[in-house]
């Protein structure tokens, strides 16, 4: 081979490699990159040792159903999952509706602005975020509606993402973030002038505790708007097809047991509130919300590979491989689960506090 042909060769490879990680890219072009995916709050070197205890809790069931230990299982997923999340969705870690001739950033948004609208809050009014994640939601809804948001993740490196993305976006003043529990969150009573959560309640190990908590930092005629993670009527527990994808969305995404959708307005009744409305915001005319996942595949094996090179080099750790490719899995059984109706992501509730 000539000098001039190795020379093409080698341009056209090189450049290949250029369009493919640094013009394709991930998903999320702003914020993370896969150079600088970690584990979180976990040191390196125990990422591996940390994704393995994950899976700990699903080989002995009975130890997810103890509240006591749902924290902290939930807390070592978001710092398995976060920067891949982060990197390769998005600061939103939630689905929305497909709107025709929208981006599915410009999706995300609008479904987040239609939740802080359901509120009926005014500038300046102090509302929270019960599980805020990094702040995607949060940013949106403050830019949005001019309230003052108060966000609460348990997850230590949230916290520090969540403030690093406000303080870039110009609304550190207007945005709070708290590393808390919300089954006992440090706020107190009747303090807030309305408060939603966007995918985030399904961690509960008991619905009833942390909407009693939201109930009580509430002020008295407030709203609380939530997205539900819920199986609908469709569910057949006797199928074990729905079985095995249910299963599989509970263990790849760290939940202690997806609930019925009949659930939710009774728990919330129990607890105190007044149900405004109720509506599954997955169902037609809206378009389905699984198609990011499916159109996402290749996005996935673009980014799998990058990710293994990272870390047979050293540069990411060696569990993040494991855990991208446990999102992956996930994905699946998430996009089985909307095509065959069994599962919504948003199956919204507006309730009062009542005067």
């Amino acid at each position: 081979m000539d000098s001039l042909t190795l020379f093409c060769t080698a341009s056209l490879v090189a450049g290949g490699l250029y369009w493919f990680i640094c013009i394709l890219g991930s998903a999320e072009r702003k914020g993370k990159r896969a150079v600088n995916l970690s584990g979180g709050s976990i040191a390196k070197e125990n990422v591996q040792d940390k994704y393995d205890q994950y899976w700990t809790f699903f080989r002995r069931p009975k130890e997810i159903e103890t509240a006591e230990k749902v924290p902290a299982f939930v807390d070592t997923f978001y710092n398995l999952v976060t920067d891949i999340y982060e990197w390769g969705w998005g600061q939103s870690f939630h689905f929305s509706p497909a709107i025709p001739g929208k981006s599915h950033r410009d999706a995300t948004r609008l479904h987040e602005e239609m939740a802080v609208d359901l509120l009926n809050v005014k500038p300046g009014s102090k509302i929270l975020d019960a599980g805020c994640g990094v702040g995607g939601p949060m940013r949106a809804i403050a830019a949005h509606s001019g309230a003052n948001v108060v966000g609460i993740t348990i997850n230590e490196y949230q916290v520090k993402r969540a403030r690093l993305h406000n303080k870039k976006a110009g609304l550190d003043k207007q945005c709070e973030v708290v590393c808390g529990n919300f089954l006992e969150m440090p706020f107190e009573d009747n303090s807030f002038d309305g408060a939603y959560s966007i995918e985030a309640t399904c961690h509960a190990p008991k619905l009833e505790e942390v909407y009693s908590e939201i109930y009580r930092v509430m002020k008295p005629g407030s709203l609380y708007v939530s997205y539900e993670w819920v199986t609908t009527e469709l569910y057949r527990g006797e199928d074990a097809e729905h079985v095995e994808v249910i299963q599989g969305i509970e263990r790849g995404d760290a939940l202690p047991g997806l609930r019925h959708y009949t659930d939710i307005a009774e728990v919330a009744k129990k607890v105190g509130f007044e149900v405004v409305q109720e509506k599954d915001l997955a169902k037609p005319p809206s378009n389905p919300w699984w198609t990011r996942l499916k159109m996402g595949r290749f996005a996935y094996w673009r980014n799998h590979v990058m990710i293994t090179v990272l870390a047979w080099v050293g540069i990411a750790p060696k569990g993040v491989v494991d855990v991208h490719e446990m999102l992956f899995v996930t994905a699946d059984y998430l996009t089985r689960g909307g095509e065959t109706g069994i599962f919504t992501p948003m199956h919204m509730i507006l309730c009062r506090k009542p005067e």
